[in-house]
């Protein structure tokens, strides 16, 4: 997140089970940056509100990824659909595709 935008996507590649070493997860979180002073410690300070955690699990090697029903719009549509689980699937299978994240 910067000063200019105070949404962010926080993605984390998550280990393997034991159980399943072909196993993908990657954990994304979506917050939004609230930015304040602290006056007794006299320093800025940030927190996220708004927080809210999703992990996508592939059991194929990150050919294909599943995830809970979605319960929040995240394509920015104004509706909760199918599409919503479509992007963050992507999303999720993009990033895992990243060498070194």
């Amino acid at each position: 997140m910067s000063c200019y935008n105070q949404r962010g996507i926080f993605l984390q590649l998550l280990r393997p089970s034991a159980i399943n070493p072909n196993e993908v997860r990657v954990s994304m979180q979506f917050a939004l940056k609230e930015e304040g002073y602290d006056p007794v410690r006299r320093e800025a300070v940030c927190s996220l509100l708004d927080s809210t955690c999703r992990e996508a699990v592939s059991n194929d090697g990150g050919l294909t990824f599943s995830m809970d029903p979605v319960l929040n719009d995240y394509d920015g549509n104004g509706t909760i659909d199918p599409q919503d689980k479509a992007v963050l699937l992507a999303l999720a299978k993009a990033y895992s595709k990243i060498v070194n994240p």
